[in-house]
C-alpha cells in the first residue's frame, strides 16, 4: 500500500514537473518578440528571441518582395536599434539562410527602450522599415515588444488590427502559391450591366466585292486576309472571256443607270439625305461598269474590281485564274473602326440604359486585360423594341469609336457603364472568396496570421468592387483567399509553426 502510495506521489511528481517545465518554456516562447511592418518595397515578419545586453538574440527575419510578393533570395538585411537620442547599433545579415529567411543576430550592448527598424538593400531597392519599439533587458530582465508596429498605410493614422478567430498561413505557404495582399482603400467605381457580346462592322463599314460580269481572276491579284486596302483600291481584277453572256450592250444600259443613280445620290448628299457610304457605293459601281464596259468593247481587257470603302480583306473567296460568274463574291471588306458591340442584356439592365451610357468595358476571352473605355468613346446606337423569344435577353448596340484591337465576329463579355458611381471600400475582385455562398475576403494580422470577414459587394466595375464589411486601412489578401479557405478547412488544431 505505501509502496503504491509513493510511486503515485512519484509519478505526480514528475508530471507536475514536466507540467512546470512545459509552462516556463510556453512563458519563454511568449517573451520572445514578434513584429510584421510593411514598407513600400518589403514586408517584414521578424521572430526574435528576447533582447538582453550581452545575449545574441537571433531573429529570423522573414522578407518578401513586394511588388510580386516573391521571397527575398539575395541582399542585405540589417536590424537597426535606435535611442531616443539618435544612437544606433546595427547587426547585419548579408545572406539568406533560406529563400526569403535571414537569421540576424543581435546582441545589444546597452539596456533601455529603442526603436526597431528593419534596413532591407537588394535588386528591389534600399529601405528602411520601422517596427515598432523594443526594450532591451540585462541579467534575468528579458527584452520585450514596448509597442507594436503601425498598422495601416505608411503616413496615415494607424487602424485598430482586426480581430477574429486566426486563420495560420505560414511564410512558405505564401512563396508557394499566387499570392498578394495590400491596404484597403476607399474608393468609386461606375455601376453597370453586363451581357455577352458581339464585335461587328459598323453600319456602311462592310462592303462585299463582286464580279462585275463573266471572267477569269486575273493572276496578278494579290489579294490577301488582313490586307489593308484605301477608298477606291483596287482589290480584284477580271479577264473578260469572249462570250460573256453579258453583252455590251447590257453593259452599257447598266452604266447608264449607275450614272444616273450616282448623280442622284450625290445632289441628295448634300441635303444630308443619304450616307456617304452609299454615294461611295454607287461611285465605285460606275468605275466598275466603266472598266467593265471598256473590257469588253476592245479599250481593255481587264476590269478591276475597287473596294468602296477603307478597311481590311476580311475573306478571299476566290484564287488567281479561277473563272467567276457575274456577281459572283469575291472578297469581302470591313473596316476596323467604327466598330459596333452587340450586347445582349436581361430587360430590367437593358432600361437602367435610359440614364444614359458613361464607358465600357469589354473582356476578352482568357485571361487577357479587360478593355475600358470613356465615355468619349463610346455611343449608344440602339435598343432592340422587343425581347428576343429564343435568348430573353434584348440586344443593345453601342458604337467604339477607338480601336478595339479585336476582330469583328469575335465573341467577348461586355459591361455598359452608367453615370451613376458607388462610394466604399475598393478592392480588386480576386480578393473576394466565394465560401460556401456567402462572400468573404482574409485580412491579414500579422505575417502569418489571417482573420475571415464577411462582405456584401455593394457595386462592380470591371475587376473592382465596392465592398461593405471592411474598414479603410486593413491589409487585405488581394491574391490567394482561397489558399488560406482550404487551409482553414483542413486544420484540424492549433497551427504546428516551421523550422527554422
Amino acid at each position: 500500500m505505501n509502496r503504491c502510495w509513493i510511486g503515485c506521489a512519484a509519478l505526480v511528481l514528475v508530471l507536475l514537473s514536466l507540467g512546470c517545465a512545459r509552462r516556463i518554456e510556453t512563458e519563454h516562447e511568449e517573451e520572445g518578440i514578434t513584429v510584421t511592418s510593411w514598407g513600400d518595397h518589403y514586408e517584414i515578419f521578424a521572430e526574435a528571441d528576447p533582447l538582453v545586453v550581452g545575449r545574441v538574440s537571433k531573429s529570423h527575419t522573414h522578407v518578401t518582395t513586394l511588388d510580386s510578393f516573391p521571397p527575398l533570395r539575395e541582399g542585405i538585411v540589417t536590424a537597426v536599434l535606435r535611442d531616443e537620442r539618435g544612437g544606433e547599433e546595427m547587426f547585419r545579415r548579408d545572406r539568406a539562410l533560406r529563400d526569403g529567411i535571414f537569421s540576424v543576430e543581435i546582441k545589444p550592448s546597452r539596456a533601455g527602450v529603442f526603436d526597431l527598424a528593419f534596413r532591407v538593400e537588394s535588386a528591389a531597392g534600399t529601405e528602411l522599415i520601422p517596427s515598432g519599439r523594443v526594450r532591451v533587458g540585462e541579467g534575468d530582465s528579458a527584452g520585450l515588444l514596448v509597442a507594436p508596429p503601425h498598422y495601416g498605410p505608411r503616413d496615415t493614422p494607424p487602424v485598430p488590427v482586426p480581430e477574429g478567430e486566426p486563420i495560420s498561413f505560414l511564410k512558405e505557404q505564401q512563396w508557394r502559391t499566387a499570392f498578394a495582399t495590400d491596404w484597403a482603400t476607399l474608393g468609386t467605381v461606375a455601376q453597370g450591366v453586363r451581357g455577352p457580346a458581339r464585335i461587328r462592322a459598323a453600319a456602311g463599314g462592310e462592303a462585299l466585292l463582286t464580279a462585275p460580269l463573266d471572267g477569269v481572276v486575273s493572276v496578278g491579284t494579290r489579294a490577301h486576309v488582313g490586307m489593308d486596302v484605301g477608298r477606291g483600291m483596287t482589290v480584284f481584277q477580271i479577264a473578260s472571256r469572249p462570250g460573256s453572256d453579258r453583252s455590251i450592250e447590257a453593259i452599257r444600259s447598266d452604266l447608264e443607270v449607275a450614272r444616273a443613280r450616282l448623280d442622284r445620290l450625290e445632289e441628295l448628299l448634300k441635303v444630308e439625305a443619304v450616307s456617304r457610304a452609299e454615294v461611295e457605293e454607287a461611285r465605285a459601281s460606275v468605275r466598275t461598269l466603266t472598266a467593265e464596259h471598256r473590257g469588253v468593247s476592245g479599250e481593255g481587257s481587264r476590269v478591276s474590281v475597287r473596294s468602296p470603302i477603307s478597311g481590311r480583306i476580311a475573306e478571299v473567296l476566290v484564287v488567281p485564274g479561277q473563272a467567276v460568274s457575274a456577281g459572283m463574291p469575291l472578297g469581302r471588306v470591313v473596316r476596323s473602326k467604327p466598330l459596333w458591340v452587340e450586347v445582349a442584356l436581361s430587360p430590367p439592365s437593358a432600361g437602367l440604359l435610359a440614364q444614359g451610357v458613361s464607358g465600357l468595358i469589354v473582356y476578352p476571352p482568357g485571361d487577357e486585360t479587360p478593355l475600358e473605355l470613356g465615355s468619349n468613346q463610346v455611343r449608344l446606337v440602339s435598343r432592340s423594341p422587343e425581347v428576343s423569344r429564343e435568348t430573353g435577353s434584348v440586344l443593345t448596340t453601342l458604337e467604339v469609336t477607338t480601336d478595339l484591337q479585336l476582330r469583328p465576329g469575335a465573341t467577348v463579355d461586355a459591361e455598359i457603364l452608367l453615370p451613376g458611381r458607388a462610394r466604399g471600400v475598393v478592392l480588386p475582385a480576386s480578393a473576394v472568396v466565394d465560401d460556401g455562398g456567402v462572400p468573404v475576403v482574409y485580412l491579414q494580422v500579422e505575417g502569418e496570421t489571417f482573420v475571415r470577414r464577411e462582405v456584401r459587394a455593394l457595386a462592380t466595375q470591371g475587376n473592382r468592387v465596392v465592398v461593405e464589411g471592411v474598414v479603410p486601412g486593413v491589409r487585405v489578401v488581394t491574391l490567394g483567399g482561397a489558399a488560406i479557405r482550404r487551409a482553414a478547412l483542413l486544420r484540424t488544431g492549433p497551427p504546428e509553426g516551421h523550422v527554422h
